[in-house]
């Protein structure tokens, strides 16, 4: 659910391993998948996989899991649209960007729903045609299913591994989100290019250290060394930019709301100062209202032509 450069990778790896997947997205990418299957471009293979494909959220019906890959700001929306289908028994993974999808789709479907953290770099590189820059592994919150899921996924060559704590894992992925999105979207420069930028390591550093300020203060355990998985990103997706850079590029709305937005929201709820997370944020939110603006004008100029 929700196709785009996360969904339709991880769907065309299970459907290359044999599964029975349906990608559910927008028109263009649905009838280039129709047509001629999906191109899923990586950097060990570049192949056509065959997988159904339509931008009719029916289709999830009968499904045994559904992988909800839409953007944070789409969240409830997906699960309105889900929810009359879904079988019983289906079990739900969100492989979102954020730290509280899995909660708001699970306050509105019946069926479980379990939060996954995705380390991966993507894009749509045109319909139909998803491009792997590096990465792809997942991490999945504790489940009945866990377990099972995590064997289904690895033997589709998706490296899977489970971690009771995600809350812990979902604010590590939040950090990386945080320092390279809004950067890479104001910039549109890759991460690579970036890391080098003059004076870009200080103001990664300073939000790094405002992410893990807030969620200490909020009770959360972040695992591991944030900044050296801050510095990890830069190394093994060189190439990639950022999902909100992506989003920007395109004139849609980002998730930045449920990024560096959190952070800030959640700093002032507990008295913390994020102001370089405040000014990213703020940032991107004029970009984007700058570019709504101008796609409202054209529309206005092309009606009244």
């Amino acid at each position: 659910m929700g196709a785009g450069a996360v969904g339709c990778y991880y769907g065309g790896l299970l459907a290359r391993a044999g599964h029975a997947v349906t990608l559910i997205g927008r028109a263009p990418h649905v009838e280039a998948i129709q047509r001629a299957g999906l191109r899923l471009e990586t950097r060990t293979f570049d192949e056509r996989v065959a997988a159904a494909a339509s931008a009719d959220p029916a289709a999830a019906a009968d499904a045994e899991l559904v992988l909800c890959c839409v953007k944070s700001t789409d969240t409830e929306e997906a699960a309105a649209q889900l929810a009359p289908h879904l079988a019983p028994a289906a079990v739900v993974l969100s492989l979102q960007n954020g730290v509280d999808n899995a909660a708001r789709l699970q306050a509105k479907l019946a069926q479980r729903v379990i939060p996954a953290v995705v380390y991966v770099g993507t894009e749509m590189a045109g319909p139909g045609h998803v491009r792997h820059h590096g990465r792809g592994e997942l991490v999945l919150g504790a489940a009945p299913e866990s377990e099972r899921l995590a064997a289904l996924l690895c033997a589709a060559a998706i490296p899977t591994t489970l971690n009771a704590d995600i809350d812990g894992e979902l604010w590590a992925k939040l950090i990386l989100n945080c320092a390279y999105n809004a950067l890479s979207a104001i910039t549109q420069l890759p991460y690579g290019v970036l890391r080098r930028s003059e004076g870009v390591e200080a103001v990664l550093r300073d939000i790094t250290a405002e992410c893990l300020a807030v969620a200490r203060a909020a009770g959360v355990v972040v695992p591991g060394d944030p900044w050296e998985a801050v510095e990890r990103i830069a190394r093994t997706v060189p190439g990639q930019h950022s999902s909100t850079a992506q989003d920007l590029a395109r004139g849609r709305r980002s998730e930045i709301d449920h990024l560096n937005g959190v952070v800030v929201r959640q700093g002032e709820r507990l008295g913390i100062a994020t102001p370089v997370n405040r000014v990213l944020h703020a940032l991107v939110k004029a970009i984007e209202g700058q570019q709504l603006e101008s796609s409202t004008d054209s529309c206005k100029t092309t009606i009244r032509a």
